[in-house]
């Protein structure tokens, strides 16, 4: 019989986890492209509640804010150290973006205080990643990206959010929101880590067409001088 494949903690691992195991098939999700459908800020919270307060409820709330409220990508959030925070300044040191870059982008205090619940069990594990594994021999190594993606989609079915809801939405719904706040595209691009402001405009695709219509149907009446009139000539 060929030898079970074994994790680091002596448990039974897949061989689907191995690298190459899926070479040469063709992805399920080839071709679809989703939508700009960020969750709405009803629907956020709902999922935040359902987490609960347990020491993994207070991980995945510490997940959600940072993705919603600093919009940094699931690979940042999970890259964090302790010490790429600094709650007095309000700031978040992204050490590697995308394509390597650094970054410094800003975070809120309500986002702070949602995130002083996680740092305090955080600080009796071992030092390692920020948002780290929990239980088990593994206890403060990295957590990953697809148990956190997991994670997040059980806690959103059980708190009835009926739409899809991932990583990357909580970052289209901070782009989102900045904008109805009226903050400047650039300083947006610049939170995101966007090379360029086109890659920035499509994240706001998610503002909904009925504030668009709202918007322009609001508009002042064109204004003429008294003296032109409108009457014949």
């Amino acid at each position: 019989m060929p030898t079970p494949l074994l994790d680091a903690a002596g448990r039974r691992r897949s061989p689907a986890t191995m690298p190459g195991y899926h070479c040469g098939r063709t992805p399920r999700n080839k071709g679809l492209r989703y939508p700009a459908d960020p969750p709405s800020v009803e629907e956020i919270v709902a999922v935040m509640r359902t987490a609960g307060t347990s020491t993994d409820g207070a991980r995945l709330r510490a997940l959600v804010v940072i993705l919603w409220r600093a919009g940094l990508r699931v690979s940042e959030a999970l890259a964090l150290a302790e010490t790429d925070l600094d709650a007095r300044r309000g700031s978040i040191v992204v050490r590697r973006g995308k394509g390597g870059k650094r970054r410094e982008v800003g975070m809120d205090t309500w986002a702070w205080e949602q995130l002083a619940a996680w740092l305090a069990p955080r600080r009796a594990m071992p030092v390692g990643p920020l948002l780290c594994v929990i239980h088990g021999p593994t206890r403060g190594r990295p957590w990953s990206a697809s148990s956190a993606r997991a994670q997040l989609r059980r806690v959103a079915a059980a708190a009835g959010v009926r739409r899809r809801f991932a990583p990357h939405q909580l970052r289209h719904a901070h782009a989102v929101e900045m904008a109805r706040e009226g903050v400047p595209l650039i300083v947006i691009q610049r939170q995101l880590g966007h090379t360029n402001l086109g890659i920035t405009s499509i994240y706001l695709q998610g503002i909904d067409s009925a504030e668009i219509i709202d918007t322009v149907h609001s508009r002042r009446a064109p204004m003429i001088p008294a003296s032109a009139g409108l009457g014949p000539t």
